[in-house]
């Protein structure tokens, strides 16, 4: 199959932007994993598991390194080629590793031991354990890129004043640094989660009772055991499960990247407004098109795709959060293809975080425009007008200035008119008369700042 005729646009159209996540949950690395497990675990049974099982010689233990570390894409097609017979994966990758082994005569007598006491699930649950835990480690380094472009952009623009809006209208004003530090702080918050957040792995056997373990030496703490091999690769133990560990840790991970996704939306709905009102201009790129007919048009093309990468993400989060915590008695298999797709989700909001960066990097904030807004907008200051007047004692101060404001456009001259009509002190008014949209920021800015 040619590359332009994949299915999936993040095989072919977005495919070198999500190269790192692509080789991370690619088939080929999940057979890979399987296969350094395998391994891995006749090491550990030889050498950490007491006498029922033969220690390795050193000549033994080196080959077996080394079909480890041999492991190519001619091993990967080879285990490929192995699943069109077995039709089963995990198998597939045993077979194929009984095959290297038969090459070694000094590693013939610890066939045995491949898949020792194991059920698939206890490889695939390790498995996706490691390459969630790596994706996991590949987004949020993306996420801190992000974040650290919103915190040098909140605090560039710390002092350029916008008029915020409420509901869609004038509200008091706002700096345009201070609206990105809210996202920059929002999305910090669920980044401290997610890094917190740890992939379980069971390693317990076709029920989760270590039947074939115990069976094998019942003097061994096998959960203690297990759980120091799962350690070899820095994944948590469940070890209270059924044939599957229940993926409450997969679903807390896919909720976790739901909640980064619609913050992003969020942010990218807003500067998409604020380009829509020229608050912000985009940067022209040479030979870039934006309208296919109307050739003066510079289009906001970066953020209206993240915004529905970052939906189509969602929509798999969500699925994966909802189905995978559950299952039918001990097992069944219906989370088997669901996992396959956990690449594509983190795809999506992947390629979500990379176009939102790119429409970063094309933004400047319009000064004159932003100004001009707030110069025609001094209704603002009703507000302020109101709290000096409740500070001076009046008891029905929102509604007196709601009759002088409410539903006009006031402007300069008709504001300090109100002010001056005022029935307050001569300093409440001198305070008031030096306010104007421009400057009544609160703390905006050192809020920006922080």
């Amino acid at each position: 199959m040619k590359h332009q005729d994949l299915i999936s646009p993040l095989d072919n159209r977005y495919s070198q932007k999500i190269i790192d996540l692509a080789n991370n949950f690619s088939e080929s690395n999940l057979n890979k994993t399987r296969f350094e497990i395998e391994i891995d675990w006749i090491i550990f049974l030889t050498t950490q598991c007491g006498k029922n099982f033969k220690p390795l010689s050193s000549a033994a233990k080196k080959n077996l390194l080394n079909i480890k570390i041999n492991f190519d894409h001619r091993s990967a097609k080879r285990i490929k080629d192995i699943e069109s017979k077995t039709n089963h994966d995990v198998k597939a990758v045993e077979y194929f590793i009984r095959e290297e082994m038969e090459k070694f005569s000094n590693l013939k007598k610890y066939q045995h031991l491949v898949h020792f006491a194991l059920t698939s699930e206890d490889i695939n649950s390790l498995s996706y354990a490691v390459l969630l835990r790596d994706a996991r480690d590949i987004y949020l380094r993306k996420l801190d890129i992000l974040i650290k472009d919103l915190n040098s952009k909140s605090r560039s623009w710390a002092s350029i004043p916008v008029l915020a809006r409420t509901h869609g209208q004038a509200a008091s004003p706002s700096t345009l640094g201070k609206e990105i530090k809210v996202f920059q702080q929002r999305l910090s918050r669920q980044k401290a989660m997610l890094k917190n957040m740890k992939p379980l792995a069971k390693f317990g056997g076709a029920t989760g009772n270590f039947h074939t373990l115990d069976l094998s030496d019942s003097r061994i703490n096998w959960v203690s055991k297990t759980r120091k091999f799962l350690n070899l690769f820095k994944v948590e133990q469940n070890p209270i499960t059924t044939q599957i560990e229940p993926h409450d840790g997969i679903a807390e991970i896919s909720q976790c990247i739901q909640r980064i996704n619609n913050i992003l939306i969020d942010f990218n709905q807003d500067i998409w407004i604020y380009i829509s009102n020229d608050i912000f201009r985009l940067k022209m790129k040479d030979g870039e098109i934006g309208s296919s007919t109307m050739p003066h048009k510079v289009n906001p093309i970066d953020f209206e795709n993240s915004e529905g990468n970052l939906g189509l993400s969602n929509s798999l989060m969500s699925f994966f959060a909802d189905k995978l915590s559950k299952s039918r008695l001990q097992r069944d298999l219906s989370d088997s293809t669901v996992l396959r797709n956990l690449g594509v989700g983190f795809g999506y909001s992947y390629l979500g975080l990379s176009s939102c960066l790119t429409g970063l990097d094309k933004i400047q904030p319009n000064k004159d425009v932003a100004y001009k807004e707030l110069s025609e907008n001094w209704q603002v200051l009703a507000e302020a007008i109101q709290i000096i007047m409740k500070l001076e004692g009046y008891d029905n101060a929102y509604e007196e200035i709601k009759a002088k404001t409410r539903g006009q456009n006031i402007d300069q001259e008709s504001y300090l008119k109100i002010v001056s009509d005022l029935n307050i002190t001569d300093e409440s008014k001198e305070k008031l008369k030096k306010l104007t949209p421009l400057n009544y920021l609160g703390i905006a800015s050192k809020l920006a700042k922080s």
